[in-house]
Protein backbone atom coordinates (compact mmCIF):
# COMPACT_ATOMS: atom_id res chain seq x y z
CA UNK A 1 0.00 0.00 0.00
CA UNK A 2 1.53 3.14 -1.27
CA UNK A 3 1.43 6.24 0.96
CA UNK A 4 1.92 9.51 2.75
CA UNK A 5 4.17 8.21 5.19
CA UNK A 6 6.44 5.97 2.93
CA UNK A 7 7.38 9.48 1.29
CA UNK A 8 7.42 11.47 4.86
CA UNK A 9 10.36 8.34 5.76
CA UNK A 10 11.86 9.42 2.72
CA UNK A 11 12.00 13.43 3.59
CA UNK A 12 16.11 13.26 4.68
CA UNK A 13 17.06 11.92 1.28
CA UNK A 14 15.31 14.43 0.03
CA UNK A 15 16.18 17.18 1.55
CA UNK A 16 19.76 16.42 2.24
CA UNK A 17 20.90 13.58 0.08
CA UNK A 18 19.51 14.70 -3.95
CA UNK A 19 16.87 12.31 -3.96
CA UNK A 20 14.51 13.42 -6.75
CA UNK A 21 12.02 12.08 -9.48
CA UNK A 22 13.94 12.84 -12.53
CA UNK A 23 11.39 12.90 -14.82
CA UNK A 24 7.67 11.94 -15.76
CA UNK A 25 7.46 11.34 -18.99
CA UNK A 26 4.09 10.85 -21.15
CA UNK A 27 4.53 8.71 -24.38
CA UNK A 28 1.83 9.72 -26.87
CA UNK A 29 1.65 7.12 -29.73
CA UNK A 30 1.26 9.34 -33.64
CA UNK A 31 0.46 6.21 -35.57
CA UNK A 32 -3.22 7.51 -36.24
CA UNK A 33 -1.34 11.05 -37.14
CA UNK A 34 -0.19 9.56 -40.58
CA UNK A 35 -1.12 11.09 -43.69
CA UNK A 36 0.75 11.22 -46.98
CA UNK A 37 -0.16 15.28 -46.96
CA UNK A 38 2.88 16.93 -44.94
CA UNK A 39 0.78 20.16 -43.88
CA UNK A 40 -2.25 18.03 -42.47
CA UNK A 41 0.50 15.54 -40.99
CA UNK A 42 2.17 18.37 -39.17
CA UNK A 43 -1.43 20.05 -37.82
CA UNK A 44 -2.65 16.38 -36.37
CA UNK A 45 0.99 15.93 -34.61
CA UNK A 46 0.66 19.60 -33.23
CA UNK A 47 -3.00 18.50 -31.92
CA UNK A 48 -2.57 15.26 -30.70
CA UNK A 49 0.32 16.32 -28.68
CA UNK A 50 -1.06 19.44 -27.24
CA UNK A 51 -4.51 17.94 -26.33
CA UNK A 52 -2.98 15.05 -24.48
CA UNK A 53 0.12 17.04 -22.64
CA UNK A 54 -1.39 20.31 -21.87
CA UNK A 55 -1.64 19.55 -18.22
CA UNK A 56 1.29 17.34 -18.00
CA UNK A 57 3.64 20.27 -16.63
CA UNK A 58 1.43 21.43 -14.06
CA UNK A 59 -0.08 17.96 -13.03
CA UNK A 60 3.95 17.33 -12.37
CA UNK A 61 4.25 20.35 -10.48
CA UNK A 62 1.13 19.83 -8.10
CA UNK A 63 2.81 16.29 -7.29
CA UNK A 64 6.06 17.06 -6.54
CA UNK A 65 4.29 20.31 -3.82
CA UNK A 66 1.82 18.04 -2.36
CA UNK A 67 4.14 15.39 -1.81
CA UNK A 68 7.41 17.77 -1.39
CA UNK A 69 9.20 15.40 -3.79
CA UNK A 70 11.44 17.43 -6.64
CA UNK A 71 10.32 16.40 -9.95
CA UNK A 72 12.99 17.68 -12.08
CA UNK A 73 11.71 17.39 -15.83
CA UNK A 74 8.86 16.54 -17.45
CA UNK A 75 9.16 15.13 -20.92
CA UNK A 76 7.28 13.78 -24.08
CA UNK A 77 8.22 10.79 -26.22
CA UNK A 78 6.61 10.00 -29.59
CA UNK A 79 6.44 7.15 -31.69
CA UNK A 80 9.38 7.18 -33.87
CA UNK A 81 9.07 10.03 -36.41
CA UNK A 82 10.58 7.71 -39.27
CA UNK A 83 7.44 5.74 -39.53
CA UNK A 84 4.95 8.59 -39.14
CA UNK A 85 6.54 10.65 -41.42
CA UNK A 86 7.35 8.20 -44.11
CA UNK A 87 4.59 8.79 -46.00
CA UNK A 88 4.88 12.06 -46.63
CA UNK A 89 8.66 13.57 -46.58
CA UNK A 90 10.41 13.32 -49.53
CA UNK A 91 13.11 15.49 -48.30
CA UNK A 92 15.24 15.59 -45.45
CA UNK A 93 14.03 19.14 -45.26
CA UNK A 94 10.14 17.58 -45.07
CA UNK A 95 11.81 16.23 -41.73
CA UNK A 96 12.90 18.44 -40.29
CA UNK A 97 9.59 20.63 -40.47
CA UNK A 98 8.09 17.89 -38.25
CA UNK A 99 10.98 18.93 -36.06
CA UNK A 100 10.27 22.07 -35.58
CA UNK A 101 6.63 21.31 -35.43
CA UNK A 102 7.67 19.09 -32.10
CA UNK A 103 9.32 21.71 -30.79
CA UNK A 104 7.22 24.22 -31.24
CA UNK A 105 4.10 21.92 -29.29
CA UNK A 106 7.13 21.35 -26.80
CA UNK A 107 7.04 24.91 -25.77
CA UNK A 108 3.40 25.66 -25.94
CA UNK A 109 3.44 22.43 -23.18
CA UNK A 110 6.23 23.60 -20.92
CA UNK A 111 8.41 20.14 -21.21
CA UNK A 112 11.85 20.26 -21.51
CA UNK A 113 12.70 17.99 -24.11
CA UNK A 114 10.66 15.55 -26.67
CA UNK A 115 11.97 13.05 -27.83
CA UNK A 116 11.18 10.46 -30.73
CA UNK A 117 12.91 11.77 -33.52
CA UNK A 118 13.89 8.12 -34.42
CA UNK A 119 14.62 5.53 -36.38
CA UNK A 120 14.81 2.18 -35.63
CA UNK A 121 16.98 0.30 -38.35
CA UNK A 122 18.85 -2.48 -36.71
CA UNK A 123 18.52 -4.55 -40.22
CA UNK A 124 17.63 -2.08 -42.67
CA UNK A 125 16.69 0.83 -43.62
CA UNK A 126 13.57 2.08 -45.41
CA UNK A 127 13.99 5.71 -47.67
CA UNK A 128 11.95 6.87 -45.10
CA UNK A 129 14.89 6.31 -41.74
CA UNK A 130 17.59 7.37 -44.10
CA UNK A 131 16.04 10.66 -44.60
CA UNK A 132 15.11 11.24 -41.21
CA UNK A 133 19.10 10.06 -40.06
CA UNK A 134 20.22 12.76 -43.10
CA UNK A 135 18.17 15.70 -41.17
CA UNK A 136 18.91 15.09 -37.87
CA UNK A 137 21.72 17.67 -37.98
CA UNK A 138 19.89 20.34 -39.31
CA UNK A 139 16.80 19.50 -37.08
CA UNK A 140 19.10 19.38 -33.78
CA UNK A 141 20.80 22.48 -34.86
CA UNK A 142 17.34 24.45 -35.43
CA UNK A 143 15.59 23.49 -32.45
CA UNK A 144 15.93 23.28 -28.52
CA UNK A 145 14.01 20.54 -27.10
CA UNK A 146 14.20 18.00 -29.91
CA UNK A 147 15.35 14.74 -29.15
CA UNK A 148 16.76 12.37 -31.51
CA UNK A 149 17.57 8.27 -30.82
CA UNK A 150 18.83 6.02 -33.94
CA UNK A 151 18.81 1.78 -33.22
CA UNK A 152 21.15 0.43 -34.83
CA UNK A 153 21.54 -3.08 -33.77
CA UNK A 154 19.54 -5.89 -31.24
CA UNK A 155 20.93 -9.20 -30.17
CA UNK A 156 18.01 -11.00 -33.05
CA UNK A 157 18.86 -8.82 -35.82
CA UNK A 158 22.61 -8.11 -35.53
CA UNK A 159 24.68 -4.73 -36.18
CA UNK A 160 23.37 -2.69 -39.22
CA UNK A 161 26.85 -1.54 -40.11
CA UNK A 162 25.98 0.47 -43.26
CA UNK A 163 23.78 3.06 -40.34
CA UNK A 164 26.66 2.83 -38.33
CA UNK A 165 29.00 4.32 -40.91
CA UNK A 166 26.35 6.61 -41.68
CA UNK A 167 26.12 8.12 -38.34
CA UNK A 168 29.76 8.64 -37.92
CA UNK A 169 28.99 11.23 -40.69
CA UNK A 170 25.48 12.36 -38.98
CA UNK A 171 27.50 13.04 -35.37
CA UNK A 172 29.97 14.95 -36.87
CA UNK A 173 27.72 16.87 -38.86
CA UNK A 174 25.63 17.62 -36.00
CA UNK A 175 28.79 18.90 -34.35
CA UNK A 176 29.57 20.95 -36.68
CA UNK A 177 26.12 22.63 -37.08
CA UNK A 178 26.24 23.53 -33.46
CA UNK A 179 30.05 24.52 -32.82
CA UNK A 180 28.92 28.01 -31.99
CA UNK A 181 27.60 26.22 -28.92
CA UNK A 182 30.50 23.58 -28.13
CA UNK A 183 28.54 20.95 -30.75
CA UNK A 184 26.06 20.93 -28.26
CA UNK A 185 23.77 19.31 -31.07
CA UNK A 186 25.67 15.95 -30.19
CA UNK A 187 24.09 16.26 -26.43
CA UNK A 188 20.64 15.50 -27.66
CA UNK A 189 21.82 12.39 -29.72
CA UNK A 190 22.35 8.87 -28.93
CA UNK A 191 22.20 5.56 -30.92
CA UNK A 192 21.55 2.67 -29.31
CA UNK A 193 21.77 -1.08 -29.79
CA UNK A 194 18.42 -3.25 -27.92
CA UNK A 195 16.90 0.35 -27.28
CA UNK A 196 13.97 -0.22 -24.85
CA UNK A 197 10.32 0.83 -26.16
CA UNK A 198 9.72 2.61 -22.93
CA UNK A 199 12.70 4.50 -21.69
CA UNK A 200 11.66 7.51 -20.09
CA UNK A 201 14.83 9.52 -20.16
CA UNK A 202 16.58 11.76 -22.65
CA UNK A 203 17.76 11.70 -25.35
CA UNK A 204 16.92 7.97 -25.81
CA UNK A 205 13.52 7.97 -24.92
CA UNK A 206 10.70 7.22 -27.87
CA UNK A 207 7.26 5.41 -27.66
CA UNK A 208 7.53 1.91 -28.97
CA UNK A 209 5.28 0.81 -31.58
CA UNK A 210 3.67 -2.40 -28.88
CA UNK A 211 2.74 0.53 -26.78
CA UNK A 212 -0.53 1.57 -25.51
CA UNK A 213 -2.35 4.93 -27.15
CA UNK A 214 -0.65 7.21 -24.04
CA UNK A 215 1.65 5.96 -21.45
CA UNK A 216 3.16 8.05 -18.52
CA UNK A 217 6.68 6.34 -17.05
CA UNK A 218 8.72 7.56 -14.73
CA UNK A 219 12.58 7.24 -14.04
CA UNK A 220 13.60 8.51 -10.22
CA UNK A 221 17.13 8.78 -8.91
CA UNK A 222 19.36 8.95 -5.54
CA UNK A 223 22.92 8.39 -6.17
CA UNK A 224 23.59 10.89 -3.51
CA UNK A 225 21.07 8.85 -1.02
CA UNK A 226 22.69 4.95 -2.05
CA UNK A 227 26.81 6.89 -1.48
CA UNK A 228 25.47 8.34 1.95
CA UNK A 229 24.06 5.06 2.90
CA UNK A 230 27.15 3.19 2.32
CA UNK A 231 29.20 5.91 3.85
CA UNK A 232 27.47 4.15 7.56
CA UNK A 233 28.78 0.81 6.53
CA UNK A 234 32.31 1.83 5.46
CA UNK A 235 34.55 -1.11 5.93
CA UNK A 236 31.88 -3.67 6.22
CA UNK A 237 31.45 -6.48 4.22
CA UNK A 238 30.51 -7.21 0.65
CA UNK A 239 27.06 -8.96 1.88
CA UNK A 240 26.47 -6.22 4.07
CA UNK A 241 27.35 -3.39 1.26
CA UNK A 242 24.67 -5.42 -1.09
CA UNK A 243 21.82 -5.67 1.70
CA UNK A 244 22.49 -1.60 1.91
CA UNK A 245 22.36 -0.66 -1.81
CA UNK A 246 18.96 -3.19 -2.35
CA UNK A 247 17.01 -1.28 0.76
CA UNK A 248 17.91 2.27 -0.64
CA UNK A 249 16.89 1.10 -3.89
CA UNK A 250 14.03 -0.19 -2.85
CA UNK A 251 12.75 3.10 -0.92
CA UNK A 252 14.01 5.24 -3.71
CA UNK A 253 11.81 3.21 -6.25
CA UNK A 254 9.06 3.46 -3.61
CA UNK A 255 8.75 6.78 -3.97
CA UNK A 256 8.68 6.71 -8.11
CA UNK A 257 6.31 4.48 -7.67
CA UNK A 258 4.05 6.95 -5.82
CA UNK A 259 4.21 9.55 -8.27
CA UNK A 260 3.85 7.19 -11.47
CA UNK A 261 0.62 5.84 -9.93
CA UNK A 262 -0.69 9.57 -8.83
CA UNK A 263 0.50 11.15 -12.18
CA UNK A 264 -1.63 8.22 -13.98
CA UNK A 265 -4.56 8.91 -11.99
CA UNK A 266 -4.59 12.86 -12.25
CA UNK A 267 -3.79 12.30 -16.12
CA UNK A 268 -6.23 9.65 -16.48
CA UNK A 269 -3.24 7.96 -18.79
CA UNK A 270 -2.49 4.47 -18.18
CA UNK A 271 0.71 4.02 -15.96
CA UNK A 272 3.66 2.71 -17.83
CA UNK A 273 7.16 1.75 -15.91
CA UNK A 274 9.34 3.08 -13.14
CA UNK A 275 12.66 3.29 -14.28
CA UNK A 276 15.02 2.80 -11.05
CA UNK A 277 18.25 4.24 -12.99
CA UNK A 278 20.72 6.24 -10.94
CA UNK A 279 21.02 9.09 -13.00
CA UNK A 280 23.88 11.35 -11.68
CA UNK A 281 23.61 15.36 -11.84
CA UNK A 282 26.56 18.06 -12.10
CA UNK A 283 25.61 18.48 -8.23
CA UNK A 284 28.06 17.97 -5.54
CA UNK A 285 26.80 14.84 -4.13
CA UNK A 286 24.78 13.61 -6.82
CA UNK A 287 27.51 11.26 -8.72
CA UNK A 288 27.80 7.30 -9.37
CA UNK A 289 31.30 7.91 -9.54
CA UNK A 290 31.47 8.96 -5.88
CA UNK A 291 29.57 5.49 -4.87
CA UNK A 292 32.30 3.83 -6.77
CA UNK A 293 34.79 5.74 -4.72
CA UNK A 294 32.58 4.69 -1.19
CA UNK A 295 32.98 1.29 -1.83
CA UNK A 296 36.95 1.70 -1.57
CA UNK A 297 38.35 3.43 -4.72
CA UNK A 298 40.62 6.08 -5.07
CA UNK A 299 39.24 6.98 -7.99
CA UNK A 300 36.39 5.71 -10.63
CA UNK A 301 38.42 3.85 -13.07
CA UNK A 302 40.76 2.57 -10.90
CA UNK A 303 41.31 -1.65 -10.84
CA UNK A 304 38.08 -3.23 -9.32
CA UNK A 305 35.72 -0.14 -10.82
CA UNK A 306 34.27 -3.11 -13.44
CA UNK A 307 33.35 -5.08 -10.33
CA UNK A 308 32.19 -2.26 -8.19
CA UNK A 309 29.85 -0.95 -10.86
CA UNK A 310 28.45 -4.26 -11.34
CA UNK A 311 27.70 -5.26 -8.11
CA UNK A 312 26.07 -1.38 -7.87
CA UNK A 313 24.10 -1.96 -10.69
CA UNK A 314 22.73 -5.72 -9.58
CA UNK A 315 22.13 -4.48 -6.33
CA UNK A 316 19.85 -1.47 -7.36
CA UNK A 317 17.97 -3.70 -9.95
CA UNK A 318 17.50 -6.47 -6.89
CA UNK A 319 15.95 -4.00 -4.68
CA UNK A 320 13.75 -1.80 -7.28
CA UNK A 321 11.98 -5.12 -8.76
CA UNK A 322 10.52 -5.62 -4.91
CA UNK A 323 9.33 -2.18 -5.00
CA UNK A 324 6.99 -1.50 -8.25
CA UNK A 325 5.61 -4.56 -10.37
CA UNK A 326 6.20 -2.60 -13.46
CA UNK A 327 9.98 -1.53 -13.97
CA UNK A 328 11.56 -1.30 -17.04
CA UNK A 329 13.00 1.56 -19.31
CA UNK A 330 16.81 0.82 -18.79
CA UNK A 331 17.00 0.79 -15.15
CA UNK A 332 20.75 0.99 -13.56
CA UNK A 333 23.68 2.96 -13.07
CA UNK A 334 24.27 5.40 -16.14
CA UNK A 335 28.25 6.90 -16.31
CA UNK A 336 27.92 9.97 -17.97
CA UNK A 337 31.05 11.66 -17.86
CA UNK A 338 29.40 15.39 -18.06
CA UNK A 339 26.81 14.97 -15.95
CA UNK A 340 28.98 13.46 -13.19
CA UNK A 341 31.23 15.49 -11.28
CA UNK A 342 32.99 12.35 -10.44
CA UNK A 343 33.75 11.39 -13.22
CA UNK A 344 34.64 14.30 -14.25
CA UNK A 345 37.50 14.41 -11.51
CA UNK A 346 38.71 10.34 -12.32
CA UNK A 347 39.52 11.87 -16.47
CA UNK A 348 41.12 15.11 -15.40
CA UNK A 349 43.19 12.58 -12.78
CA UNK A 350 44.14 10.43 -15.30
CA UNK A 351 42.43 7.54 -13.93
CA UNK A 352 39.33 7.01 -16.48
CA UNK A 353 39.82 6.80 -20.15
CA UNK A 354 37.48 5.95 -22.96
CA UNK A 355 38.80 2.10 -22.89
CA UNK A 356 38.08 2.10 -19.25
CA UNK A 357 34.37 3.58 -19.48
CA UNK A 358 33.66 0.91 -22.28
CA UNK A 359 34.40 -1.42 -19.97
CA UNK A 360 31.90 -0.26 -17.42
CA UNK A 361 29.35 -0.34 -19.93
CA UNK A 362 29.24 -4.27 -20.46
CA UNK A 363 27.89 -4.15 -16.34
CA UNK A 364 25.72 -1.41 -15.95
CA UNK A 365 22.86 0.88 -17.92
CA UNK A 366 23.52 2.30 -21.42
CA UNK A 367 26.88 2.97 -22.29
CA UNK A 368 29.41 6.01 -23.52
CA UNK A 369 27.39 8.49 -22.28
CA UNK A 370 28.20 12.56 -22.56
CA UNK A 371 31.81 12.12 -23.59
CA UNK A 372 33.79 15.02 -25.40
CA UNK A 373 36.04 13.74 -27.64
CA UNK A 374 38.29 16.48 -29.87
CA UNK A 375 36.48 17.68 -32.83
CA UNK A 376 38.88 16.23 -35.37
CA UNK A 377 37.70 12.88 -34.60
CA UNK A 378 37.43 11.65 -37.73
CA UNK A 379 33.96 10.48 -38.59
CA UNK A 380 34.98 6.45 -39.50
CA UNK A 381 36.68 6.40 -35.94
CA UNK A 382 33.25 7.79 -34.22
CA UNK A 383 31.66 4.81 -36.45
CA UNK A 384 34.14 2.02 -35.17
CA UNK A 385 33.55 3.59 -31.41
CA UNK A 386 29.95 3.05 -31.85
CA UNK A 387 30.60 -0.29 -33.33
CA UNK A 388 32.61 -1.30 -30.52
CA UNK A 389 29.81 -0.51 -28.09
CA UNK A 390 26.50 -1.71 -29.74
CA UNK A 391 28.53 -5.07 -30.10
CA UNK A 392 29.29 -5.12 -26.15
CA UNK A 393 24.85 -4.87 -26.15
CA UNK A 394 24.34 -7.19 -28.95
CA UNK A 395 26.44 -10.50 -27.51
CA UNK A 396 25.16 -9.30 -23.89
CA UNK A 397 21.79 -9.18 -24.78
CA UNK A 398 21.77 -5.52 -22.90
CA UNK A 399 20.98 -2.43 -23.98
CA UNK A 400 23.91 -0.10 -24.61
CA UNK A 401 24.03 3.13 -26.43
CA UNK A 402 26.62 6.08 -27.54
CA UNK A 403 26.30 9.83 -26.79
CA UNK A 404 29.45 10.93 -27.96
CA UNK A 405 30.38 15.03 -28.85
CA UNK A 406 33.19 15.87 -31.31
CA UNK A 407 34.00 19.42 -29.72
CA UNK A 408 34.66 21.41 -32.78
CA UNK A 409 37.58 23.17 -32.14
CA UNK A 410 38.34 21.83 -29.25
CA UNK A 411 41.32 19.43 -27.99
CA UNK A 412 42.30 17.11 -25.51
CA UNK A 413 42.78 18.85 -22.15
CA UNK A 414 40.43 21.35 -22.68
CA UNK A 415 37.08 22.01 -21.38
CA UNK A 416 33.79 22.51 -22.24
CA UNK A 417 30.73 24.08 -20.53
CA UNK A 418 27.32 22.37 -21.83
CA UNK A 419 25.26 23.99 -18.99
CA UNK A 420 22.48 22.55 -16.67
CA UNK A 421 22.19 18.84 -15.87
CA UNK A 422 24.03 18.76 -19.30
CA UNK A 423 27.29 19.64 -16.80
CA UNK A 424 30.89 20.24 -18.33
CA UNK A 425 33.24 17.70 -19.32
CA UNK A 426 37.29 17.71 -20.23
CA UNK A 427 37.71 16.45 -23.75
CA UNK A 428 38.78 12.93 -23.67
CA UNK A 429 41.69 11.76 -26.11
CA UNK A 430 40.49 8.66 -28.42
CA UNK A 431 42.65 6.34 -29.95
CA UNK A 432 43.91 7.51 -33.08
CA UNK A 433 44.78 4.31 -35.40
CA UNK A 434 42.87 3.67 -38.12
CA UNK A 435 39.29 1.21 -38.38
CA UNK A 436 38.50 3.10 -41.93
CA UNK A 437 38.80 0.01 -43.93
CA UNK A 438 36.54 -2.12 -40.86
CA UNK A 439 33.60 0.29 -41.00
CA UNK A 440 33.58 1.07 -44.64
CA UNK A 441 32.87 -2.83 -45.57
CA UNK A 442 29.13 -1.85 -45.99
CA UNK A 443 26.39 -4.36 -44.81
CA UNK A 444 25.64 -6.03 -41.18
CA UNK A 445 27.43 -7.83 -38.46
CA UNK A 446 24.91 -11.12 -38.49
CA UNK A 447 23.08 -11.93 -34.96
CA UNK A 448 25.69 -14.02 -32.55
CA UNK A 449 24.61 -17.58 -32.32
CA UNK A 450 22.69 -17.55 -28.95
CA UNK A 451 20.13 -15.51 -30.58
CA UNK A 452 18.44 -18.42 -32.14
CA UNK A 453 15.73 -19.09 -29.35
CA UNK A 454 13.05 -20.43 -31.28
Amino acid sequence: MLNIWEVAETNKMIEKENLDVRTITLGISLLDCIDSDLKLLNEKIYNKIYNAAKNLVSVGDDIGAEFGIPIVNKRISVTPIALIGGAACKTPDDFVGIAHTLDKVAKEVGVNFIGGYSALVSKGMTKADELLIRSIPKALANTERVCSSINLGSTKTGINMDAVRLMGDIVKETAEYTKDRDSLGCAKLVVFCNAPDDNPFMAGAFHGVTEEDYIINVGVSGPGVVKTALEKVRGESFEVLCETIKKTAFKVTRVGQLVAKEASKRMGVPFGIVDLSLAPTPAIGDSVADILCEMGLEYAGAPGTTAALALLNDQVKKGGVMASSYVGGLSGAFIPVSEDQGMINAVVAGALTLEKLEAMTCVCSVGLDMIAIPGDTKATTISGIIADELAIGMINQKTTAVRIIPVIGKDVGETVMFGGLLGYAPVMPVNKFSCDAFVNRGGRIPAPIHSFKN
